[in-house]
């Protein structure tokens, strides 16, 4: 008796526990029975359960749970080709969150990985359309918003048979492909080289025309300079002839005798020197007597 009345206890908790259960906040909840989906008798709607505790029949319902807040699908960059032909890496997220639960249970199996695969392809597809539509101008001179909504608005469409609501389409950055940024580089490369070389030859223009005209004043100037101690070395020449001529025409004697003191100065200043010549000669005139005269 007390086996039975402990396995009624154990099947009446397996009841109650089997009976209940709790959805979360930020969670909705569908139930399926029999492999379909429970709906209200009354609408006819599917019947979806907010958080709290809540009731169900054991071992026949079966509950699913979501996640009912914005979701964000931020995956790997994509290549888009424009109207000219030309391959764009867009990088995009969109945030989204399920309005359908049934229809999102129906089509994806609760699977979130599958749902973001199929909404990734969907807004692919409108981005692939609006990208088509413009040139790369077009795009980064100031209609990506229009963009982005006709994107959003094509791919809602088309993800509604998901039971998913897009809330917002963004691209977050467009860049060309990695072998196009390269042939952009290297010619922008080549066009600030030849930039550069045509500035370094106008400067070497420039240096050589300033050095020329440096070099014509230069000599200019070298040549007035030269031409004025010329004048003024003949003009002391002339006014020390001048004097020496005044000079001999009031002293004769004496200025001979100084012309000669000026000459055994100039012979005799290095000790090294070595003279030969005669006592007799005139050049010692003033060393043999007095007045220049011999004894």
């Amino acid at each position: 008796m007390k086996n039975l009345i402990i396995a009624v206890i154990v099947v009446l908790a397996l009841l109650a526990t089997g009976s209940l259960f709790v959805v979360r906040e930020g969670e909705r909840a569908i139930v399926i029975q029999f492999g379909k989906v429970q709906r209200d008798d009354e609408s006819g709607e599917t019947r979806v359960f907010d958080p709290g505790l809540h009731f169900k029949l054991p071992f026949i319902d079966s509950v699913k749970h979501f996640d009912a807040r914005i979701q964000t699908l931020d995956d790997a960059p994509d290549r888009f080709v424009t109207t000219e032909k030309k391959d764009l890496i867009v990088d995009s997220y969109v945030k989204w969150k399920i309005n359908d639960f049934a229809r999102y249970y129906l089509s994806t199996g609760g699977n979130r990985l599958q749902a973001e695969a199929l909404l990734k392809q969907k807004v692919n597809n409108g981005l692939r359309s609006e990208f088509g539509n413009r040139t790369i101008n077009q795009i980064v001179s100031g209609e990506r918003s229009a963009l982005m909504s006709q994107a959003m608005e094509q791919a809602s469409t088309s993800s509604s048979e998901l039971g998913i609501e897009i809330v917002d389409v963004r691209v977050k950055q467009i860049n060309l492909p990695t072998e196009v940024s390269n042939s952009i580089f290297q010619r922008m490369r080549a066009e600030r080289a030849g930039v550069a070389r045509e500035h370094r030859s106008e400067g070497k223009e420039q240096a050589e025309v300033l050095r020329a005209d440096i070099d014509a004043k230069v000599t200019v100037m070298l040549a007035d300079a030269e031409r004025n101690a010329r004048q003024v070395r003949g003009e002391g020449d002339a006014i020390a002839a001048e004097i020496y001529a005044d000079t001999y025409s009031k002293s004769p004697d004496f200025f001979s005798f100084l012309r000669s003191m000026d000459a055994y100065r100039a012979s005799f200043n290095n000790k090294q020197d070595v003279l030969v010549v005669s006592p007799e000669t005139e050049f010692f005139r003033f060393m043999n007597g007095q007045n220049g005269k011999g004894n």
